[in-house]
């Protein structure tokens, strides 16, 4: 396998000698907090001198130093290794074929030293940062060579393209700024907004806006309108932040395939740039998140579902952040190879699908109303406390008619499509190959209507796809007609 891996790197190596601006500055911030109560103690201390301050920054960047000349690594005998720790060895060793994405990132500071720091995700999962095996910092072109060489080496294709060859990348989506209309209508926009509301129900409650016996001439209207204004500003502020948020994560977007060596690349970052790159042969699908507020605005977001990584890497598996619906199913199409799943008409799941939809969505604001309507009338309470039971029953049956909609399923030319959801809507497209198990889950409930949920288990993305109450009969039915040499033997 050396063959395809850049010459000379057999040998234990160090990492480029810039680190030794990097890891410093690095490891000031890491420690800034203590180095606050350092200049503090010092200051009380009343000793001459600033030796005490001096030892408190000289130690981080002393650790930063070492971190350089404790750091090594190597590709050998199939193997990428990563050995640091200067007391206590910590050595981080994996097969270059258990590679699944490299990752490229630069933060400010190592766009202008020219350095990138090299993640190599391998699906093992680990908790500690420690124990992920990352490369800061090398030359950014070394970096993107030795991205190229891993994933080629641990490529799933019998035949590897010559390592020579040139990279024939082509374009297939870049950012356009229109997109920048879907940042407030993200999850984290929704959030916000609902924390202005709650925030602002709480203020009026505490000056006795909703009190009855109010009666102050035109201070209603005055709050009302001091209300409206705020709620307007509240918007901005969220949209505008919302924008930046947005600018900062996705600026300069680009999706790349490279057909030389079969594998998708992501670009995107203002002040920190990622790359991400992806092997054609570990990617079993795709996952079109559909929040409520971008479907409003006709928009989704597209993540792929790639073998081999564990649940805390998903973050990587991005291809196209909130945009036009229209353009994440091109991409989409582009990733998997057709647009069939993509057109394919989802099978119902009946009607006790559907009322365990509507018994969930207005269980809660029915037992609300039901108890503030008993206080109304034995403890003489205030009928305002009826708008929010009201309000409930209402925004629940909104919630139970769109969940009922999304709700459905489709097993079409080797692709299972999986859909659930209302607040976050999921549309996800398996392939059937990368299926390793399946699973019938079934609650006391579900069990009585004749329902079960159908898993799909995999090794990649979150590992299990689930579609949710559908009748027992039909899952099975699913289940082996998707994988009938797995199932049969089970059935006979």
């Amino acid at each position: 396998m050396t063959d395809v891996l850049p010459t000379g790197q057999e040998d234990w190596q160090r990492l480029d000698r810039r680190m030794l601006l990097v890891h410093p500055i690095k490891e000031v911030g890491r420690f800034f907090p203590a180095l606050i109560g350092v200049f503090i103690a010092g200051s009380q201390t009343g000793g001459d001198g600033p030796w005490f301050e001096i030892v408190g920054v000289a130690l981080p960047i002393a650790y930063g130093v070492l971190r350089f000349y404790t750091t090594r690594y190597r590709i050998a005998d199939g193997r990428i290794e990563l050995r640091r720790g200067l007391l206590t060895k910590h050595v981080l060793s994996t097969q270059l074929d258990r590679v699944r994405t490299v990752d490229l990132t630069s933060s400010p500071i190592h766009r202008i030293l020219g350095l990138t720091t090299v993640r190599i995700g391998t699906g093992t999962a680990s908790t500690k940062g420690e124990d992920q095996l990352d490369l800061d910092s090398l030359p950014t072109a070394g970096a993107q060579q030795l991205r190229y060489q891993l994933l080629h080496a641990a490529g799933t294709s019998g035949e590897r393209a010559d390592a020579s060859a040139p990279l024939v990348a082509r374009t297939v989506v870049r950012f356009d700024p229109s997109w920048l209309r879907f940042a407030p209508l993200t999850s984290a926009g929704l959030v916000s907004f609902a924390a202005i509301a709650g925030v602002t129900s709480q203020i009026l409650n505490g000056v006795g806006f909703f009190d009855q016996g109010h009666d102050i001439p035109g201070l209603k209207a005055a709050l009302w309108l001091t209300v409206t204004v705020g709620i307007v500003l509240g918007l901005a502020s969220v949209s505008a932040l919302a924008i930046v948020g947005y600018l900062l994560t996705n600026w300069d977007f680009s999706l790349t395939h490279t057909s030389t060596d079969g594998s998708w690349h992501l670009r995107r970052g203002l002040l920190t740039t990622r790359e991400t790159s992806m092997d054609d042969g570990r990617v079993r699908g795709v996952a079109v998140g559909e929040p409520l507020g971008l479907r409003l605005g006709r928009g989704a977001r597209l993540s792929a579902i790639v073998t081999g990584l564990d649940k805390k890497q998903q973050g990587t598996t991005l291809l196209v952040p909130p945009a036009p619906r229209q353009v994440v199913d091109r991409v989409a199409a582009e990733v998997i190879g057709t647009t069939t799943p993509l057109e394919a008409v989802l099978t119902s799941h009946g009607p006790a699908a559907i009322r365990r939809r509507w018994i969930r969505a207005l269980a809660l604001p029915l037992l609300l109303l039901v108890g503030i309507g008993a206080l109304i009338v034995f403890d003489d309470a205030s009928a305002w406390w009826l708008l929010l039971p009201l309000l409930g029953v209402a925004v629940g049956a909104g919630l139970a008619v769109d969940r009922a909609r999304s709700l459905g399923h489709a097993l079409v030319d080797g692709w299972l499509v999986v859909r659930s959801g209302s607040l976050v809507r999921r549309r996800e497209l398996l392939q059937t190959d990368g299926v390793i198990g399946w699973n019938l889950r079934s609650t006391y409930f579900q069990r009585r209507v004749g329902l079960t949920t159908l898993v799909a288990t995999t090794a990649g993305g979150s590992q299990s796809y689930a579609a949710l109450d559908v009748p027992e009969a039909r899952a099975i039915e699913v289940a082996r007609l998707a994988q009938p040499q797995l199932i049969e033997q089970f059935l006979g």
